[in-house]
């Protein structure tokens, strides 16, 4: 952003503020009042409420992510006329531009700005976006396509400050995804009694990046398949932070592993059932085993 325009930006800021700032009088008419408004049309002028969709395009672009999904990810024969990257981008900055599904993509398509934005003369329609969603038919088919963007990972983690490298935090859960539909393939039961999805989330906590993300039924337990991807997660950190560790909750103490990942130079926190002979050996220890436990005061980031 040029000097000029970072002054203009700060400067509408401090009239937005100042604003704000002052405290509400008693009227006798209504705050509302239409100003002396004139609308133009211009032929040289093209205005999008969604203006940052190229500099998110752009960046794409510099990390490598368009050329990693042309290169890694292989569903369509003929690009007539996209490509794959295409199609991914096309989904994914529909949702920064606010879409909520893929019938919102007509909104971008009839947005003229939008699309000279991105330099495209026509961008996927609903239909021909949901045909190429279907072509991931398999479990295989998505992890390529999860793995294509995990490749450009390492080299936006290298620019980061080398304090923010030593240790990478490798959270691991469940979330439960309601669905109103009655007969979607491979939904169930989950155990709070709502049907919908159970997709097991894998992600950096240092970035909020998500690495991994499976989708499973709404009755299938939250560590169901967890270890291979969290192994999978362990290896792409390596490539940039010194130190790993895992977390999680209860359902993801998963000791048929942990040896195999202490002996891997992997720590972990994980949280424990309260079992009665676990119970019964954390009460027979001497109060000098225990301390306090120091947590941090709550800053206005994290407090609630």
């Amino acid at each position: 952003m040029k000097k000029k325009d970072r002054k203009i930006l700060q400067k509408r800021e401090a009239e937005i503020l100042e604003r704000l700032a002052n405290e509400p009088q008693v009227r006798a008419t209504p705050m509302m009042n239409t100003a002396n408004v004139v609308y133009e049309v211009s032929d040289r002028v093209e205005a999008t409420a969604w203006g940052g969709v190229a500099a998110m395009h752009q960046l794409a672009r510099a990390v490598g992510l368009v050329d990693a999904l042309d290169e890694r990810v292989h569903v369509l024969k003929v690009h007539k006329p996209y490509h794959e990257s295409d199609h991914v981008l096309n989904v994914a900055l529909n949702v920064l531009a606010g879409g909520t599904c893929l019938e919102d993509l007509e909104l971008r398509r009839q947005d003229q700005a939008y699309l000279t934005a991105l330099g495209s003369t026509r961008i996927p329609d609903p239909t021909t976006a949901g045909d190429f969603l279907r072509r991931f038919g398999d479990e295989a088919a998505v992890l390529t396509l999860m793995e294509a963007i995990n490749a450009v990972r390492p080299g936006v983690w290298a620019q980061m400050p080398v304090r923010e490298r030593r240790t990478a935090v490798i959270d691991t859960d469940g979330t439960l995804a309601p669905t109103t539909g009655e007969r979607k393939e491979g939904m169930g039961l989950s155990y709070k009694g709502v049907w919908g999805y159970h997709p097991l989330v894998v992600s950096l906590s240092n970035t909020r990046e998500v690495l991994y993300l499976v989708n499973r039924p709404g009755n299938a337990v939250s560590h169901e398949g967890a270890a291979a991807y969290m192994d999978r997660a362990i290896a792409r950190v390596r490539e940039s932070f010194r130190e790993v560790w895992l977390r999680g909750d209860t359902d993801f103490s998963l000791t048929e592993h942990l040896d195999r990942w202490t002996d891997d130079g992997v720590k972990f926190v994980f949280g424990y059932d309260a079992m009665p002979t676990l119970v019964k050996r954390v009460e027979a220890l001497p109060e000098s085993a225990w301390q306090p436990l120091e947590r941090p005061a709550p800053t206005s980031k994290n407090a609630s």
